[in-house]
């Protein structure tokens, strides 16, 4: 199994978890935050569900415009989000099939109005943000759903409101 195979893998596997996250978004609390500093409910699980998709189309260059991260969209629905995360799921499901180990072992750049900013390994680069940047921001919006009072899913884990093992 090549390197690409087993992300691909890991990543199939916490779809369902993600998926029952962002489900839980309440459709009438989207433009809710816990602090004026951090995004909306909306903005954080659309931001959720479109990241693997962007980076893993993004991996596949080997110079990139640094992306902006200071603003975040701001989506309509729960649905509108759902359907952005079949999409994300699509792009990273045709971004690592069949992706060689040789190419992943190369390096993707970015840059800041032509001059290199930073560089990494694109494994590295597709580890971190498709798998760990998921779980980063799925905690985050395990703890907005807690605050809401909604039924926190389990993630790694049963929670104080399921126990999926009894």
């Amino acid at each position: 199994m090549g390197l690409a195979d087993a992300m691909l893998v890991e990543f199939e596997r916490s779809l369902p978890l993600t998926r029952t996250h962002l489900e839980r978004a309440p459709q009438d609390k989207l433009s809710w935050r816990p602090a004026p500093k951090s995004m909306t409910l909306g903005q954080l699980a659309l931001h959720l569900a479109v990241s693997p998709g962007a980076v893993a189309q993004m991996a596949m260059q080997d110079s990139v415009e640094m992306p902006d991260f200071r603003t975040f969209p701001e989506p309509q629905s729960v649905a509108e989000i759902l359907a952005a995360f079949d999409q994300s799921i699509e792009q990273v499901r045709q971004a690592l099939t069949g992706l060689e180990d040789a190419r992943l072992e190369g390096t993707i750049s970015f840059t800041r109005q032509g001059q290199a900013v930073m560089s990494f390994p694109r494994k590295d680069f597709l580890r971190d943000i498709i798998l760990n940047h998921t779980y980063h921001h799925r905690g985050q919006l395990s703890v907005y759903l807690r605050l809401l009072g909604v039924s926190v899913p389990p993630s790694f884990g049963p929670t104080a409101d399921e126990k999926p093992f009894g």
